[in-house]
């Protein structure tokens, strides 16, 4: 995932449902880019759960792989969060959360029958939910003398970019985001004016 400049994620939230021996799984995942998020999200269902006995839960951000967490509040260890958090690694999804709430149905499931619940719970919701493939972008700031504005703007046109905030006074800025794969051209294109410099935020 690391070198491509695309990645999949959740087109938005999406829930599910999975029964097993009486017990109810609900599966629910939302597209997140912030462990705050996540911590909104889970807060939200414990109150929306409140008579539930657990709230499992694993969530991945970033594109190294590296980012990632899983929770099995409460239930026999890993039989709760590493089967969800596998979900989202079998998909190859980023950016992404998936917590199953459980009510118990009066029927112990074993270690082995709570993997299998968790891990369809975080399936049914995916099932109903949409994967969408987004571009990784890269923000970059251009400095330029405000005479030179017309050949910045000219450049960005070219390029098919937008600014995404700017600064004009005496010495110019503008942030632009850029896809990836045409970072060292844009940086490239903007040295060959000899009026404007970029630099990575």
């Amino acid at each position: 995932m690391m070198d491509k400049d695309t990645y999949l994620t959740l087109g938005g939230p999406c829930e599910g449902l999975f029964k097993a021996k009486g017990s109810k799984h609900c599966g629910y995942g939302f597209p997140v880019h912030s462990e705050a998020e996540v911590k909104g999200h889970l807060e939200s269902l414990r109150k929306s759960h409140h008579a539930a006995r657990h709230v499992a839960y694993a969530w991945t951000i970033g594109f190294t792989g590296n980012h990632f967490r899983s929770s099995d509040d409460g239930e026999p260890s890993n039989s709760a969060g590493p089967p969800i958090l596998g979900v989202i690694r079998s998909n190859d999804l980023t950016n992404v959360m998936f917590a199953v709430v459980r009510y118990f149905g009066g029927v112990k499931l074993g270690v082995g029958g709570l993997i299998e619940a968790y891990r369809e719970g975080a399936v049914e919701a995916l099932t109903n939910g949409q994967i969408v493939e987004r571009i990784r972008t890269q923000r970059v700031r251009v400095d330029f003398a405000y005479e030179h504005m017309g050949v910045v703007m000219g450049l960005l046109k070219r390029e098919g970019l937008s600014p995404a905030s700017t600064d004009f006074n005496l010495t110019c800025s503008l942030h632009v985001d850029v896809r990836l794969t045409r970072l060292e051209e844009l940086k490239d294109a903007v040295a060959k004016t000899r009026v404007a410099e970029a630099s990575e935020d």
